[in-house]
């Protein structure tokens, strides 16, 4: 139980068994983000009306990239919960 994590079914399915994916930015190798060891505000931020997730550093642009985190149905969600006060999460 200590070793699980909350993620949609799409996410972890993207994910799979990798640790490490391409940064866009550079083309180069990344680790991808890992939820307990590192600081999820130093990887990622939210655009303004909070439905894209922006990665700031390698691993954050690898990590939006590799698990597709602005996917349509999660951007759709993300609106719909932004206009009720539900979103973003507090971490």
């Amino acid at each position: 139980m200590d070793n699980l994590a909350f993620s949609c079914q799409g996410c972890n399915n993207r994910k799979y068994i990798h640790i490490e994916a391409i940064d866009p930015a550079t083309q180069e190798t990344a680790p991808l983000y890992h939820p307990r060891q590192q600081n999820w505000f130093e990887h990622f931020a939210w655009n303004e009306d909070c439905s894209l997730i922006i990665g700031l550093t390698p691993t954050g642009r690898a990590t939006v990239e590799k698990l597709q985190l602005n996917r349509t149905g999660l951007v759709n969600l993300r609106c719909i919960l932004f206009e009720i006060n539900e979103h973003p999460p507090n971490f």
